[in-house]
């Protein structure tokens, strides 16, 4: 008997904790492209389950369009630049990837384009930083948490401005930025790096080949975040590197897993969503578009361009 009203009591107890419980108030800094396609999905559902959700939404964009059907806040600020010219970006970093080439030209022309685009990006998080009427109303909003994919930045310069913890949604980053922000283990001897094809099994050339393009990150990969350090130094007055920025991050939902990925070593605040990845078919119709003018055959590949893996198209 005992048992059973101590039992009756803890549903009770139970059942007026979900009645008092509220939803929290989620800024969603998001980025462009396939990024949004992903992340998209998860923002409705957040505010289907009584979240308060503001999303904030670049003028120009591909995909975040601020008169679609929502059920959040939409937040759009000004940018400099129109549809036709990010058009035009993209279509470039596209044939920059797809294009087949030697190795040498693809990551020459990868490298190149990457740059080209990162620099379009930063221009919106620049001009949504020195939007004063909006960040004036995000610090009144009192946001308890911000959701974002940090690729560009964008979103830690932000949960740093308002001083609020911050999840990641991504995919991962360059030249192992994501383990040096979470102090992950990241050998070179075992975890291979972009380019060389290696397995997590690697002879000693190859493992040689691995440290020297281990070396080279520390060179290719500052200027693609040059500009955002130096946006956080006008913001906050102190110099911040974009590693330092990542590692504020209080939680990172990593869309991938181990069946496409090598085994390496991860942190407690990373946890794995693989799938998530898979966006509505429609959302790619500008993309095959460009696909289809680039005049070559992607074979198997065709089939799945309507389940993105984190690139910005």
């Amino acid at each position: 008997m005992a048992l059973c009203y101590r039992g009756t009591w803890i549903f009770l107890l139970l059942t007026s904790s979900l009645i008092l419980a509220e939803g929290g108030k989620i800024l969603v800094v998001p980025q462009d492209g396939s990024h949004w396609l992903s992340m998209r999905p998860v923002v409705e559902k957040l505010q289907q389950k009584g979240h308060e959700v503001v999303v904030l939404v670049p003028s120009t964009s591909l995909y975040m369009k601020s008169k679609e059907p929502q059920n959040y806040t939409v937040k759009v600020y000004p940018i400099p630049y129109t549809d036709e010219y990010l058009g035009e970006v993209l279509k470039t970093y596209v044939n920059a990837h797809f294009v087949e080439q030697s190795v040498l030209n693809v990551v020459l022309t990868s490298y190149q384009s990457t740059i080209e685009i990162s620099s379009v990006f930063f221009t919106n998080c620049k001009s949504l930083l020195r939007n004063e009427e909006l960040m004036q109303y995000l610090k009144e909003g009192k946001f308890d948490v911000i959701f974002t994919d940090p690729i560009l930045m964008c979103g830690p310069l932000v949960a740093e401005y308002l001083s609020i913890p911050s999840v990641y949604f991504l995919r991962g980053f360059p030249c192992g930025m994501d383990s040096a922000a979470t102090q992950c283990p990241s050998p070179p001897s075992y975890v291979p790096r972009l380019f060389l094809d290696n397995s997590d099994s690697m002879t000693f050339s190859q493992r040689v080949k691995n440290m020297l393009v281990h070396l080279l990150e520390l060179f290719y990969c500052k200027p693609l975040y040059v500009n955002f350090e130096e946006l956080a130094y006008e913001v906050f007055k102190k110099k911040v590197t974009a590693t330092e920025l990542l590692s504020r991050g209080s939680f990172w939902l990593m869309r991938y897993d181990f069946v496409f990925e090598l085994p390496r070593p991860v942190m407690p605040n990373m946890a794995f969503i693989g799938g998530i990845n898979c966006a509505i078919e429609l959302g790619f119709k500008l993309f095959r578009v460009w696909i289809s003018s680039l005049n070559f055959s992607l074979g198997f590949c065709v089939p799945t361009f309507q389940c993105s893996f984190g690139s910005l198209v």
